[in-house]
């Protein structure tokens, strides 16, 4: 291919319009990839769950795949910043794809699992590398702000579909349909993007890179000590092996900052954490996903298990939160760039995401589907001015020779939180939904059944809930009574779970004034040669 040099090209746009519009639709078809994977997946878990028994691996159907994704992400993100991301791209939708195939054809929880981590390394590498796309093709942060809601846009409309055909796909054709989605959507983005995206190089990166192996494993297993540490600690208590493992996950963070700081390329660039501005982006990243994905995850077994909504009805009052987020997006770009202090939107974006999970926290079957679905917007809405902004803001401080990196590291962190929120919530979750079916089953004399009860799964499969019932009553007790009693006690465990995500996005409030004040200005750099 022929290379154009900067000079060629304006500041503000490496491409003319044309060829920046068919690109941008290959880098929002890989945004639909990844936004289906999340809300269709989401509102079809807990009927996958019931199917394939194993509610002690609920959580790590998503912590896996976020697991994976936080250690692929920031290799990629630093790969692409040297020899160009269009080729990371198109073998992560592959691998994505192919890995969407094997969970949908998952017989055990734990292939699952498994699947969903494969699966996590092809979604790492998409967030990694496809996402700065945007900003080598809009080098001015105003421009690019302005093309960003065509990809918003195509989030919006896998958002938008995603919780509704989650759950009409469940009902109707079966969860695996869940995951099979992905096949077409996947096969769209590849053809798009091995045709029109171009080829975006640093031409200043030419030094040999040598990819941080040893930094990659250290993030790899701190991380996983993490998760298990989470979700060992509060079922067995301060064990042997549970004190083990937190030795672990701290030595290997301990060797990791070690290690990093005397790396000449490191993996984890420390250097970006001293930066005042990006080390207060980096942690909000953290507790943005901590409350997103808490809601993302939660909030469609709250409505299911708890509330006892079918699959297609559930996805139908959760598709406001991610259809708004979209939306928010839109309207962000649109204001953002004329408001005096930018940074408000991150203020007014956490606000509306705590105004969510509070609903959340105090909602109940008899309330109103329309409430909830109101709350739902709001949250959205608010992760619509939050998400965007913490990128724009990111790669704004970081400047062009860190660009990739540093959204990597910002989509990293969010991941974590995520994987840290979803394992914290799970948890408590099932601690406390765990006590509350013992202490109900005990009233009634019934304990010998608790272990029928433990798994929410019951709550989930009307099937399920009729011949236990069934059962029950054959056994004078009464069936429905105890069913109800672990409904309530569901409900009460997730409500807990969800008010430890309002509290963390009411800290972000608060934290929102560590970050200096953003100033959104023209691109003054030269673009990075198209190949």
């Amino acid at each position: 291919m022929a290379v154009h040099t900067a000079a060629q090209h304006s500041r503000a746009q490496v491409l003319p319009f044309r060829e920046s519009l068919l690109a941008m639709l290959g880098i929002s078809f890989v945004t639909m990839l990844v936004a289906f994977d999340q809300t269709v997946v989401g509102t079809a878990l807990p009927t996958i769950v019931a199917e394939l028994k194993g509610f002690e691996l609920y959580a790590w159907v998503a912590t896996s795949y976020l697991l994976t994704s936080v250690i692929t992400v920031p290799i990629f993100g630093r790969l692409g910043d040297y020899y160009g991301r269009k080729p990371f791209v198109l073998v992560s939708i592959a691998l994505f794809t192919g890995a969407s195939a094997l969970c949908g054809a998952a017989n055990s929880m734990l292939f699952l699992v498994l699947a969903r981590g494969l699966q996590g390394i092809g979604g790492g590498m998409l967030v990694g590398t496809a996402f700065a796309c945007i900003a080598d093709l809009f080098p001015d942060s105003v421009v690019r702000l302005r093309w960003q809601v065509m990809m918003s846009s195509a989030f919006g409309i896998a958002n938008a579909i995603g919780p509704s055909l989650g759950g009409f796909l469940t009902q109707y054709w079966g969860w695996r349909w869940a995951f099979f989605v992905n096949l077409p959507v996947g096969l769209l983005s590849l053809v798009f993007v091995w045709r029109y995206l171009p080829h975006l190089r640093h031409i200043a990166h030419t030094v040999r890179v040598r990819l941080d192996w040893i930094g990659a494993l250290l993030i790899a297993v701190a991380l996983s000590a993490l998760q298990l540490f989470v979700e060992w600690v509060a079922h067995d208590g301060f064990t042997p092996s549970v004190v083990a493992l937190a030795v672990v996950g701290l030595g290997c963070a301990f060797g990791l900052l070690k290690w990093e700081r005397s790396n000449a390329q490191p993996i984890l660039p420390l250097d970006m954490f001293r930066n005042r501005s990006l080390a207060a982006l980096f942690s909000l990243s953290v507790l943005g996903g901590f409350s997103m994905f808490s809601l993302l995850f939660y909030a469609p077994l709250l409505l299911q298990g708890g509330f006892g909504l079918s699959p297609r009805d559930a996805g139908l009052v959760v598709t406001p939160l991610v259809v708004f987020i979209t939306i928010g997006s839109i309207v962000n770009g649109r204001i953002v760039t004329r408001v005096r202090n930018p940074n408000t939107m991150l203020y007014v974006g956490f606000a509306l995401v705590a105004l969510a999970c509070s609903g959340t926290v105090l909602a109940t079957r008899t309330m109103p589907h329309a409430v909830l679905m109101a709350f739902m917007m709001a949250g959205g809405l608010g992760l619509g001015f939050v998400l965007p902004n913490l990128t724009v803001f990111a790669q704004q401080t970081a400047g062009r020779e860190h660009l990739g990196i540093a959204t990597a590291l910002l989509q990293s962190l969010r991941m974590i939180g995520g994987m840290i929120g979803t394992a914290f919530t799970g948890t408590l979750v099932t601690r406390m939904y765990e006590h509350g079916v013992r202490d109900a089953l005990a009233t009634d004399r019934a304990t010998a059944w608790i272990a029928r009860f433990r798994d929410p799964q019951i709550l989930v499969n009307i099937d399920a809930q009729r011949a236990l019932a069934r059962e029950l009553a054959t056994r004078g007790f009464d069936g429905a009574a105890l069913i109800e009693a672990s409904r309530e006690a569901l409900v009460a465990a997730i409500h807990a779970g969800i008010a430890v995500a309002m509290v963390v996005a009411v800290f972000s409030i608060w934290q929102c004034r560590r970050v200096p004040r953003i100033k959104i200005t023209r691109a003054a750099e030269p673009v990075p040669a198209a190949e």
